[in-house]
């Protein structure tokens, strides 16, 4: 199974863990993996078809918008990285 990494604004979602696994051959089988166990990711992460434009998500620290999206190939070693885009300034 996959690591995926959760952001400390995310983890509320998944009962506080920082690290959680999941298993998928491409990222939107394990996304939907993961949404099985942490129903409310689903609406932070991927509120429609496609991924939230406000998350970033990386699979081995690669970004998956460079990648092939919700195609990308997960291996059972990889680690998938979630992490809500930041605003700030005034």
């Amino acid at each position: 199974m996959a690591k995926v990494r959760l952001a400390p604004v995310l983890r509320s979602f998944a009962g506080g863990s920082k690290i959680v696994n999941a298993q998928g051959d491409t990222l939107g089988a394990l996304l939907t993996n993961l949404y099985q166990s942490y129903p409310s990711l689903k609406e932070q992460i991927q509120p429609e078809q496609e991924l939230s434009r406000f998350v970033n998500v990386y699979v081995d620290d690669q970004d998956v918008r460079y990648l092939q999206g919700l195609e990308t190939p997960v291996s059972e070693s990889a680690t998938v990285t979630l992490l809500p885009a930041m605003a700030g300034g005034r």
